[in-house]
């Protein structure tokens, strides 16, 4: 199975039809520049010159391999990966050492670090692609297992499992950055009522059409859409400030009308509606998730009791 046939296979919106992404870390711009020749024609490419950079680039870009260098004046190869290999938000992505140092010693060390192989300088392009290959057959395989125990049975979108893991690693994210993150509920509006007239079908085919609806709005790759439960559903929005937040929110009212999915039992209108509560907080360690998560909760009940197909927007 090749590439482009994995990728096919992933039913969530951030596992695209994209080329791969691969980034570089290399303090000397000439490997960076041999190895950017090699693989240009067959991969997106990263590249950083310092251990921070690669870092940051990791966290916003999210490669699907690293190609690392071991010895760099600021940070050595070997702490950048154990960085990456302890944090959630990068543990999967695989790293390959490339260096000079090629005794049996330094090989097992960089295995023992979390590295998933080890290449020696100067390096054969042949040799480097076909690893490359197969490090991201796997790697991509991996992903699609992974995501599988993540996906909703009904409306193929993540599940509150995927929601609960991810809204732990953003706060963790926001906190260590001093970043925004936002959270947006949503809750079909006379859901129940829906079911009664239409029958239990009809509200399946519903969900699906709202949350396809939903997943396919535009958003960023460290965007989460998920079921959050029910009829409810949430998008998680990492390094977003509340005006984008609300941006967001009038954005999935207009979808929804859109869909002009017909609900005679509606109070509100004769079609298909939602209720929004979204928030927003820079987290830290005196605030807790759990607080947030409820905040905004509390947005999204005070939407229904101004009378639905509408957002509230709660500062934290």
């Amino acid at each position: 199975m090749n590439h482009n046939q994995i990728l096919k296979l992933f039913p969530e919106s951030d596992m695209p039809e994209r080329r791969l992404r691969i980034l570089i870390v290399d303090d000397q711009t000439i490997n960076i520049r041999v190895m950017h020749d090699i693989l240009k024609e067959d991969y997106e490419v990263l590249m950083a010159t310092d251990g921070q950079t690669a870092i940051d680039l990791c966290h916003s870009q999210l490669p699907d391999l690293i190609l690392l260098d071991v010895v760099m004046p600021d940070m050595s190869g070997h702490d950048i990966c154990k960085k990456l290999v302890s944090d959630p938000v990068t543990e999967h992505i695989p790293i390959i050492f490339v260096t000079s140092h090629s005794q049996d010693i330094d090989e097992s060390f960089g295995l023992e670090l979390g590295a998933v192989d080890f290449i020696s300088k100067p390096i054969n392009p042949i040799t480097v692609k076909a690893r490359i290959k197969n490090h991201l057959a796997l790697k991509l395989q991996n992903d699609y297992l992974r995501s599988m125990a993540h996906i909703d049975g009904l409306t193929s979108v993540f599940n509150r499992r995927r929601f609960d893991e991810e809204i732990n690693l953003s706060w963790r994210h926001c906190q260590r950055e001093h970043q925004p993150l936002s959270l947006i509920l949503i809750d079909l509006d006379y859901f129940k009522l829906f079911n009664d007239r239409y029958g239990h079908i009809a509200g399946d085919a519903c969900l699906k059409s709202i949350a396809q609806a939903l997943k396919n709005m535009p958003h960023r790759p460290r965007d989460l859409f998920a079921r959050y439960g029910g009829e409810e559903f949430a998008y998680i929005l990492p390094n977003t400030h509340a005006d984008g937040a609300q941006h967001c929110a009038k954005r999935i009212l207009n979808t929804i009308r859109e869909l002009n999915i017909p609900h005679s039992e509606s109070d509100v209108t004769h079609f298909m509606t939602v209720s929004v509560g979204v928030s927003t907080v820079i987290p830290d360690k005196t605030l807790s998730l759990l607080d947030f998560i409820e905040h905004t909760d509390q947005a999204l009940y005070q939407a229904k009791l101004n009378g639905r197909n509408q957002f509230v927007f709660k500062d934290y």
